[in-house]
């Protein structure tokens, strides 16, 4: 099936989604949840100084990652945009979904602002950096999009809701609730979608999740220092291999989409189903292994201390 005809072919299910997507969201002002009354005015020059929110390097790694992701969010339009359609419920879910993510960059940057829990120059240098590149996924196909979305929107909501926990802060992790809230309710949207997308082509469908499964990337390589700022979350525990295969692979590919019980596949989707679940295979282990090498340097530090 060509990508105009499962396009076509997904607006009932789409305006049936939307629907249930505007029933289910809470609307929310961002202005809120900001504590404003703990921030105080930026003097010219005043230099940073991290205890005035004293958190683990890692933690604020993750802020910095997830706002600045949220950040990027009109090249992200722009692909979905022209990826789908601009009409009709496709158009009005892209718009709604754009609305819908830019509150979230408004109010943990507006969090980050009054806490001071990062350094705010490096932060809009960064912000800077990342937009000037437009550097986004682009997946090849709708079907390669909506299997992409589906996993990334889900990442990003553990993301999300991991990182709040790590914050010594209970506005700081209220907010970040809020904002995986309403990621979680992207994720499930965009992975019925591709559900309906599997039925009505499961070869390509099939080959689609080999191509996103294997070579999937979280937005935000475009950011400064993304692979320093990476590696910190996965030790922290917020988003990992283990993470990756146990919360996201697993449940969604092989359970909701049941690839491996997917029928009428032609031979080179045979070859990708199977392909796919050796990957996610090799991507347990790769958790079981990152693991146990962080509990053994935490047993270290233990007995060091």
């Amino acid at each position: 099936m060509d990508a105009s005809t499962l396009v076509a072919e997904l607006e009932p299910t789409v305006e049936t989604l939307l629907a249930r997507h505007l029933t289910n969201a809470k609307e929310w002002f961002p202005h809120e949840l900001v504590p404003w009354s703990r921030g105080r005015d930026f003097e010219v020059g005043e230099p940073w100084d991290p205890d005035e929110a004293p958190m683990p390097d890692a933690v604020r790694s993750a802020l910095i990652v997830d706002l600045l992701t949220e950040d990027n969010l009109p090249y992200y339009f722009e692909t979905i945009f022209h990826m789908f359609s601009n009409d009709g419920a496709w158009g009005e879910w892209a718009r709604r979904w754009t609305a819908e993510e830019g509150r979230h960059s408004i109010v943990i940057r507006d969090y980050l602002s009054v806490t001071r829990a990062v350094d705010l120059i490096d932060l809009e240098r960064g912000r800077m950096s990342q937009m000037s590149t437009g550097e986004v996924p682009r997946p090849g196909s709708p079907m390669d999009g909506l299997v992409y979305v589906t996993l990334q929107e889900l990442a990003t909501r553990i993301s999300h809701r991991n990182t709040g926990r790590l914050l010594e802060d209970r506005t700081g992790y209220e907010i970040m609730a809020r904002v995986a809230g309403d990621e979680n309710l992207h994720h499930v949207f965009y992975r019925d979608a591709a559900s309906a997308a599997l039925e009505l082509d499961p070869s390509e469908a099939v080959l689609a999740m080999e191509r996103q499964v294997c070579g999937f990337a979280m937005p935000g390589t475009g950011i400064p220092e993304f692979n320093r700022h990476s590696k910190a979350i996965a030790q922290a525990g917020i988003y990992d291999f283990t993470i990756h295969h146990d919360q996201i692979l697993e449940p969604i590919v092989l359970e909701h989409w049941n690839l491996a019980g997917v029928e009428g596949l032609s031979a080179e989707a045979e070859v990708a189903r199977e392909r796919t679940i050796k990957y996610i295979g090799r991507v347990k282990k790769a958790g079981e292994r990152m693991s146990a090498r962080r509990d053994r340097a935490q047993e270290r530090e233990s007995v060091s201390v």
